[in-house]
């Protein structure tokens, strides 16, 4: 796998999912057996996987799985949940107690870690002892939003290796300036996102949006430029991976990178999750029949992007999304393959949110 690769699997089902990925990967082929192993999730509040917050359990199984099956065995879950929240109950309220349990595999919990200071291009950064020790780091971020830094994924997530003093003190620097800084002295061997359920534009969780796929890279820079067209934004936007790519931590040029979809879009109609109040209000102008998460979930952060530039209340139409619009002529505005028939549609299966935004925009102005 080169840096400039990104794998995309679609699917609902992560445990089996992640190993198909893997076994395309074949990461194996870069870890020793000697090699400790981190697996590095986002736990950052003690809310389960279903809520938007956290890191798939499903996922980390079919991981976990992989790697033993095949002789590895030196494998830790290392995190630290954001500042006043508790990782040992984030441990324990996603489930990661039990997995630990059952495939003997430690949880680290990076709060009552030691911790040192390391020079970034001539920013000090505190960063936990264990974080540096660990051989193999698989970064495990959720493909979400935030509320200060628009998303948070691939970048975002080496926040769990450091103190919470630190988190505060990045806090007062801006965030988008450390974080940049941060990943030029943690740099994990590959990005995995749980790209299955996310949040809107909470860290926290609360309004889910199903995305239904699983994303991996090598360049975590190029990884969230991807996620941030996903949901809708300019990857230049988005200050610290504009910020990571002019310090050398990555590409975020995705004309350069090699997307290789393991599958396609065929994760049948989507599950409905229990949306949240924001959610629910953008599904207003959306006309669904047997629409699938992963297209679904683009139009919803699409729609999101509309109303935070305050022209979603100009969008006088429902737009027609799903299966149930195959082979139908429709008089209004569509998004995806499956409603081709509409007037104007926006092309893919699914279509980035990026994509979406800009021709609802053009929609609106013609």
């Amino acid at each position: 796998m080169n840096n400039n690769d990104i794998y995309v699997i679609y699917g609902d089902k992560g445990k089996e999912m992640v190993k198909q990925l893997l076994s395309a990967i074949k990461i194996e082929e870069e870890i020793d057996k000697t090699d400790l192993i981190g697996l590095k999730p986002n736990l950052v509040v003690a809310k389960k996987p279903e809520s938007g917050a956290t890191t798939s359990t499903d996922m980390i199984i079919g991981i976990i799985e992989y790697l033993k099956e095949r002789g590895y065995n030196k494998l830790i879950i290392l995190e630290g949940s954001w500042v006043g929240d508790s990782t040992q109950e984030a441990f324990k309220v996603c489930g990661y107690d039990k997995i630990s349990q059952k495939y003997n595999v430690p949880l680290f919990d990076t709060k009552r870690d030691h911790y040192r200071p390391y020079d970034a291009d001539g920013m000090s950064i505190n960063v936990c002892d264990k974080a540096m020790e660990v051989d193999y780091l698989i970064n495990l971020p959720v493909l979400k939003g935030h509320c200060q830094t628009s998303i948070t994924c691939a970048l975002k997530n080496m926040k769990g290796c450091i103190p919470d003093k630190e988190k505060r003190r990045f806090h007062t620097m801006g965030l988008h300036k450390p974080i940049a800084y941060l990943n030029k002295i943690i740099r994990p061997s590959i990005t995995i996102v749980d790209g299955l359920i996310g949040d809107l534009d909470f860290e926290e969780g609360g309004n889910p949006v199903e995305m239904n796929r699983i994303i991996a890279g090598k360049d975590p820079v190029l990884v969230d430029a991807y996620a941030a067209e996903l949901m809708g934004y300019d990857p230049h936007d988005i200050g610290y991976i504009k910020i990571a790519e002019s310090i050398g931590v990555g590409n975020a040029d995705l004309s350069k990178a090699n997307i290789a979809e393991l599958n396609s879009n065929t994760a049948g109609v989507r599950r409905f999750t229990d949306a949240g109040n924001k959610a629910r209000y953008l599904a207003k102008w959306v006309e669904e029949k047997d629409a699938c998460s992963a297209c679904y979930g683009s139009l919803i952060h699409a729609l999101a992007r509309l109303d935070e530039q305050g022209l979603l209340k100009r969008l006088d139409q429902k737009v027609c999304i799903g299966q149930g619009f195959k082979g139908q002529s429709v008089d209004g505005i569509g998004v995806g393959t499956c409603a081709r028939g509409c007037g104007q549609w926006v092309k893919g299966c699914p279509p980035k949110a990026k994509d979406i935004l800009d021709f609802l925009k053009k929609c609106i102005t013609d």
